[in-house]
């Protein structure tokens, strides 16, 4: 989870771009799509989303998985407490910690830590949510979302790591992102021709094949904010088995980065997400071919 962390590639210094939607008129791949819709079709094609997934492969090296798994365990209490902040800790009234919970529960938290994330949250003293927006190695576009209790402390902090690491803060990155509802399938469970299929009927607008923390295939059904519960439920009852539903934030132009950069930016993005009051980076990296 933590924005939100290489892919294999790291290691055999190939890059294999987790998948983006591009517009139509963009060069990549075109699967077959539905035949039956005469008017819309969806693309599955080469590109890097913004998340974390892809440097997963940082944490799996760099440290033992149990330290990576504390981590993500204490960014989720993160999520969940500027969750309860906006909405309460009923998730039968709050539908963004009913789906972060469900995300909890997929990664296997233990049930006690979720209860007790929750009841911290009710009791924790305010803090504010910022979000940075900042530039990487080889000018990509970072969005660095924080939880603090003290703006001038995080400030400072964001901008020293940025700085040590060849970044910058940079108004203006907010602009290459759009917020979009996304619901994650494991991609064992169905083909990307039938994806896009169920992705025409649901009300998705496109489709990404990419990698979760533990280089696990998985699907993910991008589409309106306001779509999300619509589509989710759409691909229910089509028979899939939702992993998670939630908001994230995809990028619409990307940066492409060489091996140097790739590393540069891999190194900043971990250092950002090991700071305390950093709940995810985002990001619009894509890797050089």
């Amino acid at each position: 989870m933590l924005g939100p962390t290489l892919l294999r590639a790291l290691r055999t210094l190939r890059w294999a771009a987790p998948v983006q939607p591009v517009p139509l008129s963009a060069s990549c791949r075109r699967s077959q799509v539905w035949r039956t819709s005469p008017v819309r079709s969806l693309q599955l094609c080469s590109g890097l989303c913004a998340g974390h997934n892809k440097w997963s492969k940082v944490k799996n090296i760099k440290g033992p998985k149990d330290e990576a798994r504390g981590k993500m365990f204490m960014k989720f209490g993160m999520l969940i407490r500027i969750a309860v902040k906006e909405g309460g800790s009923n998730p039968d009234l709050n539908i963004n910690l009913a789906h972060l919970l469900e995300q909890c529960r997929s990664k296997n938290m233990p049930k006690a830590s979720i209860d007790a994330a929750v009841k911290s949250a009710e009791k924790a003293k305010p803090a504010s949510q910022h979000m940075f927006e900042a530039r990487g190695p080889g000018g990509c576009m970072l969005l660095i979302e924080v939880l603090t209790d003290n703006n001038s402390r995080t400030h400072q902090e964001i901008r020293r790591l940025l700085n040590k690491n060849g970044g910058m803060l940079s108004d203006g990155a907010r602009h290459n992102f759009n917020r979009r509802g996304v619901v994650v399938v494991p991609a064992q469970s169905v083909s990307v021709e039938t994806a896009l299929e169920m992705a025409i009927e649901a009300g998705a607008e496109d489709v990404q094949e990419t990698e979760d923390e533990e280089e696990k295939l998985q699907l993910k059904f991008i589409c309106a904010m306001s779509d999300l519960n619509k589509v989710r439920g759409s691909l229910e009852g089509l028979g899939l088995q939702i992993t998670s539903a939630g908001l994230e934030f995809v990028p619409r132009n990307h940066s492409s980065l060489d091996r140097e950069q790739m590393e540069a930016a891999s190194t900043l993005i971990e250092v950002l997400t090991d700071c305390p009051d950093v709940v995810r980076v985002w990001d619009n990296i894509q890797a050089d071919s």
